[in-house]
């Protein structure tokens, strides 16, 4: 279908061909686009080409390491489109000192470990203030206090009033070392349970002040998920190997104690992110403290270290059985997939394919009609039927391209995956974006790709699929590409946040059927 768009169209033919003009890196592109500004003489027209849509099977697998995980996942959710999901979390512990003096005759009060899930700062859904506290510190007991808890829902996806037990368990497997590359699917062998918490899918935060004066006593100001973990395990782990090899140092203690799993026991409800770097495990003790030969039992505490020194692990199970995407068969490039399954996590992404007659349209309408592209996108809408729900739209998403490189080695043409060219020339420009997102609380939702630049140079030069690259598809998936450590671009097309995305979505694919199948949308201008 064509609509043609005479008014302001020489405004708009000014911007974009203004920016084709940087973008284009060639000193004399055409005279189209200079005739486009004279008289008001331009036409725009806009076509609507099909594409081949197809899903891309991950094998329910992704790279899952420290170096990709900025966030870790707990929890699990079910839903029929794409049945069972569930994350756990592997990280490995360090002493914060080698070699510890515990003191005399140290013994274990009590060890907590703290999760920081991200949470809703600007929901408080209680606060409760106990002006009648009473606190014990190491130097004084029942000290007269104050004690404030705010209490915040956690960010989920899925099912958000259900509740989980959460468990810890001791792993029984090295970890292996920081830089190394490890899988989602990838199994480790745990055995000793730790401790557990049931979570109702709210986290506080608390602040303990002494009434004479408003001195703090106690402060987690961070809100967290406290759980109590057996105290007698570390006695004998830990207390009890004061001044033995196991706690020398950190090669010595990651083989003793190699780690911590946290997962849940249920397989459904919903999935929430927490921070890996934050996490915090403390151990409260006792020991004999002896002053002028009086012999007193000073309380203290000991900090193991949880941070980015250590391996860290997601771990995600899927079960496909009795869901849509379990029984359908996907990955059709030929014809293309009726339907499009897009999931972070290892989870399906969706490839776009311009198909070849499509191009040789284009490339003719250009040589023979001096049709030059101004705008090209790529519109895909959420599936009415199969998406019909009250999850939130996505709207993060990574675009990459996967080509054919003919001029790195000749002798050797590779497939590579790399930004799109929109993205490599674009993405410093003000105004430009990815993508747009379109009704997000309506159903359907659509999206719009921008894939100018790219189709631009597949179409409009001749020699490109010859001399540079050929196109194989687009690919999308669910997540955000991430910026480089000084903030000033991006970090590269393989640092993405789809290893924790907890979102996913049904697609219209190619359906000739349906009026919202996945389409190439071109607006060309001609005179």
């Amino acid at each position: 279908m064509i609509h043609t768009i005479k008014k302001a169209i020489t405004v708009f033919s000014l911007v974009i061909f203004g920016s084709a003009i940087l973008y284009n890196c060639e000193p004399d592109a055409d005279t189209l686009g200079e005739q486009l500004f004279l008289d008001g003489a331009a036409q725009g027209n806009e076509k609507s080409f099909d594409v081949t849509a197809f899903n891309i099977n991950n094998n329910d697998s992704i790279r899952s390491d420290a170096s990709k995980l900025t966030y870790g996942v707990l929890g699990a959710f079910s839903e029929g489109q794409f049945g069972m999901q569930k994350a756990s979390y592997l990280t490995q512990l360090r002493l914060s000192t080698y070699n510890p003096d515990f003191g005399t005759n140290a013994t274990v009060d009590s060890v907590v470990l703290v999760v920081k899930p991200r949470y809703a700062s600007d929901s408080v859904s209680t606060n409760t203030v106990d002006d009648n506290y009473t606190f014990t510190t190491a130097t004084e007991t029942n000290v007269n206090a104050k004690k404030v808890v705010n209490t915040y829902p956690v960010l989920k996806f899925g099912k958000a009033k259900r509740t989980f037990k959460i468990r810890v368990h001791e792993v029984d497997e090295f970890l292996k070392g920081l830089s190394d590359s490890v899988k989602s699917n990838q199994v480790f062998a745990y055995g000793t349970e730790l401790g557990n918490k049931e979570f109702k899918g709210n986290v506080s935060s608390v602040a303990i002040t002494k009434d004479d004066g408003g001195a703090a006593l106690f402060t987690a100001a961070t809100p967290g998920i406290r759980i109590p973990l057996d105290k007698t395990f570390f006695q004998n782990k830990i207390i009890a190997k004061k001044g033995q090899l196991e706690l020398q140092d950190a090669s010595n203690f990651t083989r003793y104690f190699k780690g911590l799993r946290i997962s849940v026991d249920e397989e459904d409800g919903y999935l929430f992110q927490f921070s890996p770097n934050d996490m915090e495990l403390i151990m409260y003790y006792k020991y004999d403290n002896t002053t002028s030969g009086t012999t007193t039992r000073t309380q203290t505490s000991y900090s193991f270290a949880l941070g980015s020194a250590n391996t860290h692990i997601g771990q995600y199970k899927y079960n496909r059985s009795g869901s849509v995407l379990g029984s359908s068969t996907i990955g059709d490039r030929t014809n293309g997939d009726p339907k499009l399954f897009l999931q972070g996590m290892g989870g399906p992404s969706i490839g776009i394919k311009i198909k070849d007659d499509v191009l040789t349209s284009l490339k003719q309408l250009y040589q023979n009609n001096k049709a030059a592209i101004i705008s090209a996108k790529v519109r895909i809408y959420t599936d009415p039927t199969n998406w019909n729900n009250n999850y939130a739209k996505p709207t993060e998403f990574t675009f990459l391209q996967k080509y054919i490189d003919n001029v790195t080695d000749p002798a050797k043409p590779k497939t590579v995956t790399n930004f799109t060219d929109d993205v490599l020339n674009l993405s410093g420009l003000a105004g430009y974006t990815l993508y747009k997102a379109y009704d997000l609380t309506k159903n359907p939702a659509y999206y719009d790709f921008i894939v100018t630049k790219s189709v631009k140079d597949l179409v409009e030069k001749a020699d490109y699929n010859d001399t540079k690259k050929s196109t194989i598809y687009f690919r999308i998936d669910m997540g955000s590409f991430q910026t480089n450590s000084a903030g000033t671009g991006l970090a590269g097309h393989k640092f993405t946040t789809t290893p924790y995305n907890t979102s996913r979505a049904v697609f219209v694919g190619t359906d000739a059927s349906n009026a919202n199948r996945v389409q190439l949308k071109i607006i060309y201008g001609t005179k």
